[in-house]
């Protein structure tokens, strides 16, 4: 998994809405708060989404963006981001490019893993969390570096 002090790589993945989004777009404009999650509507997973949502306000006033990441489809993401109202991007990364390029590593070697980066504006990882079956730690901890800033 990449870690603290490294650049994110600058990656072009494709959004719920079929919009091109890439990481470089938010290089010196604000910090991120990348998510990696195995599979859309999956219990773990589908908690993680609506904890990132039901604290939206708090990136958004700490000035960071939230970008949930999966292989699903934009197909199947547009679908979970209009059922549980998400404010934020999901990104479909089908090839696993983005899951290989910030090297997080499968859950037991089934599932893609559940890894949550903060970026800050520069690009860099200030901090990185990994919780496979729980989501919390990943909000309540990113909020807190956001705010330590």
């Amino acid at each position: 998994m990449l870690q603290k002090g490294e650049l994110i790589p600058d990656l072009t993945l494709e959004d719920q809405d079929g919009k091109m989004v890439s990481f470089h777009d938010y290089k010196g404009k604000q910090p991120l708060v990348i998510y990696f999650y195995p599979k859309d509507n999956t219990r773990v997973c589908t908690q993680q989404a609506c904890s990132f949502r039901d604290n939206y306000e708090d990136f958004k006033a700490a000035g960071a963006e939230v970008i949930g990441i999966s292989k699903d489809s934009p197909e199947s993401h547009k679908k979970v981001a209009n059922r549980r109202e998400l404010p934020f991007k999901l990104l479909s990364d089908p090839k696993k490019e983005a899951q290989k390029a910030f090297k997080v590593s499968s859950i037991l070697g089934l599932l893609p893993g559940r890894a949550t980066f903060v970026v800050n504006k520069e690009g860099i990882i200030i901090h990185t969390f990994r919780a496979e079956f729980q989501s919390e730690p990943h909000i309540k901890g990113a909020l807190k570096v956001l705010n330590e800033q």
